[in-house]
């Protein structure tokens, strides 16, 4: 039987990537997200290249959706032994003083809500396999916060408590806990979600950098720590791209 991993937020960005590198690395991989046409092609794309994949769609902020993930996962061939909670955005970039509370709430619930549904689902599975391990894409906005950033910051510490906090409860039970702390990730769709479909705004973020972190970096590291021995638990993973030496200190190029 195949090990199974279920990715969270896999139709883009470093979901997509992580569900192909983990199918590259054997993994029969349930690749979850909302935009079903997206995972099908993702579906496709990965069988095409020799791995196996399957698409369930899935909306992490809905208790049913996410009941019927855990469905899916108990039909999958082979035990479930890895989750990537992945699934996670920002929007907008206001100081706290004037910021929307929508846009607030909506990364409260698809950052730190959506990780505590699908792990709360999966854990059950990863536990029985004997070899579990839970992945939490956070950011370094898990642990630094800067201006126009409170909701998304506040979302992303939520995110790091959440894993450290599991990590003390699952002691001495077969689950690992990592969490992931990508820097400037340049992907599709990030900073567009953030900037509200503003294009030019969006690829200003990444303006005079010249070799910002992508989507298959971050999957290269999920899947290296996802692929230790399971007595080796990677507790905090934290990569930025070499221009960035802090979240406020970027190289830029004039």
């Amino acid at each position: 039987m195949s090990r199974v991993a279920i990715v969270t937020g896999a139709s883009s960005g470093i979901g997509a990537a992580t569900a192909r590198r983990l199918a590259a690395e054997g993994f029969h991989v349930l690749a979850a997200a909302r935009r079903a046409d997206r995972l099908a092609a993702l579906v496709a794309e990965i069988a095409t290249d020799g791995g196996a994949a399957t698409a369930v769609a899935c909306d992490v902020t809905s208790d049913e959706s996410v009941a019927a993930l855990a469905q899916a996962a108990a039909l999958a061939p082979g035990p479930v032994t890895l989750l990537v909670n992945n699934a996670g955005g920002a929007r907008g970039l206001d100081p706290v003083e004037s910021g929307a509370i929508g846009d607030w709430q909506w990364m409260y619930d698809v950052n730190v809500l959506g990780t505590l549904r699908v792990t709360q689902a999966l854990l059950p599975a990863l536990e029985s396999s004997g070899a579990g391990t839970v992945v939490i894409v956070s950011s370094t906005a898990g642990f630094t916060v800067y201006e126009g950033g409170g909701g998304y910051t506040a979302a992303k510490h939520a995110q790091t408590a959440i894993a450290g906090t599991l990590r003390l409860e699952l002691c001495g039970r077969p689950v690992r806990v990592i969490e992931i702390d990508p820097g400037m990730v340049k992907t599709d769709e990030f900073s567009l979600v953030r900037f509200g479909g503003d294009a030019d705004r969006a690829e200003s973020v990444y303006a005079g950098v010249t070799e910002p972190l992508v989507a298959e970096d971050v999957a290269d590291c999920i899947a290296w720590c996802a692929t230790r021995p399971q007595h080796v638990n990677v507790d905090r993973l934290v990569v930025r791209p070499l221009a960035q030496a802090a979240q406020h200190k970027v190289h830029r190029t004039s």
